[in-house]
């Protein structure tokens, strides 16, 4: 087997090429398989990635195209991103830059199949995006779609974040159907990279669910059925299915690796271990966080973990498992001790810690409280309104002079927001169905001051992040500061649940937004070319 394995210096990831003969072992289950440990030898290095550079500009087109793919070995019509039109993959293509990076990408939707929607935006998850709301991809929020036979440049820099992101469709429940892949920036002045010697394209580790049926078949069914099978890097088995490949990772004994995971999930949520092995998590949806080490790690929609993993152990195979909230798992026979399970509150920032205003609830500048809800036949409220999407974008909206809540679409959907103001959400699940619910803030991180596993506050050094849980029957509460104008999505990350309604839009600051907020000319086109778009030509 030919194995690729990476080592850091301070200014390039150098890459080693080893030869290792491996039986593979094909395993039976659904969202596992396993690591392999092995002693390397090692040819002449080659440089083939910079990381000194900070300011960088990052160009790629994207194609998003449909194409007959069978990840767990059923064959169906998918949604893909490629790098050329012949390329789409499933997870898409890695995205990586250099913290301070710019990314000029160019989506063109080359998508032909009746059966799925056909027009298509990008988001790119975690990025805050700031004085670029136009580039943040959400259909009708920043964004008309991009019709087929069409391309638009998503043109965006990131000045400050660096960490691990991803990115996905949003429109519609697009992105079930393939359309999601990595995104990582990286800090060549990582704090914590005396914590482990490999962070590379090798240790980006995908978690998916995976339908058989299209999107559009899941939203005429009003539910989401169990998942067919876990994906983990794009590879899985379905119950009763082929025994097709299962992912492989390699790593070399005595090495420390930082594993970049991302649940690229919408539906399930995923607990995940590695048997005989502690996971150290140092970094939470793009925020450093002190080190916290754990045996297993439960995973929901959006969210991301960059953990330590300590390649100690005796050279063998090892089980990783990512054991599926929705479905049926299968191999391996074995079990696995569950351990230290990771909470939020055993999560702390590692760089400015403590949450905005003051230490009680309510201390803040305006407190949002949010009540979800839902009714037969599948329709989720937020404060008993469903979220449907205005046929203008919230930011053509405000651009166009609409300014308060009264003004704006969808009506009872869009809460407006002063600047440089602390805000207080307090999300109740009330008996909503279908939790617990990831719900994810566009263009800002927040602070968790209490979190759905626990009913105390922390207002000292909670968890930062952009995605957390609202469970049945409990509260979440987190703070953030209005300093990022624009109209920011804030929704479930379980795509049918938004899809049907569980979403509203924080309008912040809109009298600054022309100031902020400079479109360009292809954004401007982009909403004439699809309201021309004729019945034959939707979804």
């Amino acid at each position: 087997m030919d194995i690729t394995v990476a080592t850091s210096t301070a200014r390039t990831t150098q890459f080693h090429r080893s030869i290792c003969g491996v039986t593979e072992l094909l395993l039976h289950c659904s969202g596992t398989y396993y690591i392999y440990k092995y002693k390397r030898r090692s040819l002449p290095s080659e440089v083939i990635r910079d990381t000194t550079s900070y300011g960088q500009t990052v160009s790629e087109n994207l194609f998003i195209v449909n194409k007959q793919l069978a990840p767990d070995g059923f064959q169906r019509s998918t949604v893909l991103a490629g790098l050329t039109p012949s390329t789409g993959s499933f997870p898409g293509p890695l995205i990586s830059g250099n913290k301070g990076v710019r990314f000029n990408l160019n989506v063109t939707d080359q998508l032909t199949d009746p059966s799925m929607v056909r027009s298509t935006t990008v988001h790119w998850h975690g990025l805050f995006q700031k004085t670029t709301n136009y580039a943040d991809g959400v259909a009708f929020v920043s964004q008309c779609p991009i019709a087929a036979n069409h391309s638009f440049l998503y043109d965006f820099q990131v000045p400050d974040q660096a960490g691990t992101f991803w990115y996905h469709s949003h429109i519609s429940v697009q992105y079930c159907d393939g359309l999601r892949g990595p995104l990582v920036i990286y800090d060549p002045q990582d704090p914590q990279a005396y914590l482990y010697d490999v962070d590379d394209e090798t240790t980006v580790l995908t978690i998916a669910d995976w339908f058989h049926n299209t999107s559009t078949e899941l939203i005429a069914a009003a539910v989401a059925p169990p998942a067919d099978a876990t994906l983990i890097n794009g590879k899985g088995r379905y119950l009763g299915g082929p025994a097709v490949p299962l992912a492989v990772i390699n790593v070399q004994q005595g090495k420390r690796y930082r594993f970049r995971m991302i649940s690229i999930a919408c539906d399930a949520n995923h607990n995940f271990s590695i048997d005989g092995h502690r996971l150290t998590v140092i970094e939470v949806d793009g925020e450093n966080h002190e080190p916290a080490t754990v045996d297993n790690i439960q995973i929901f929609p959006g969210q991301r973990y960059s953990f330590v993993l300590d390649a100690t152990q005796p050279v063998d195979n090892y089980w990783v498992r990512a054991l599926s909230s929705s479905g049926v798992d299968a191999d391996p026979t074995t079990t696995n001790s569950t351990g230290v399970v990771l909470t939020e509150s055993m999560l702390h920032p590692l760089e400015n810690p403590g949450a905005p205003g003051l230490p009680f609830p309510g201390g803040a500048d305006e407190v949002l409280n949010l009540t979800l809800g839902f009714n037969l036949p599948a329709t989720f409220f937020m404060n008993d309104t469903q979220y449907i999407p205005p046929t203008v974008p919230v930011l053509l909206q405000i651009l166009s002079g609409a300014q308060s809540p009264q003004d704006l679409l969808p009506p009872g959907s869009v809460y407006t927001l002063p600047i440089n103001k602390t805000i207080e959400i307090n999300f109740f699940g009330n008996a909503t169905p279908g939790g617990p619910h990831p719900f994810h803030l566009h263009g800002h991180s927040f602070d968790v001051v209490r979190s759905a596993d626990n009913t105390t506050y922390n207002y000292e050094n909670p968890v930062r992040r952009d995605v957390t849980s609202v469970a049945i029957g409990n509260q979440t509460t987190i703070r953030f500061v209005t300093d990022n104008p624009g109209p920011w999505f804030l929704h479930c990350h379980i795509d049918l649940h938004l899809e049907f309604g569980l979403a509203v839009v924080m309008a912040e600051a809109p009298s600054l937004v022309k100031a902020t907020d400079v479109t360009t000319p292809a954004w401007d086109e982009l909403c004439p070319i699809y309201d021309s778009l004729t019945p034959a030509q939707l979804p």
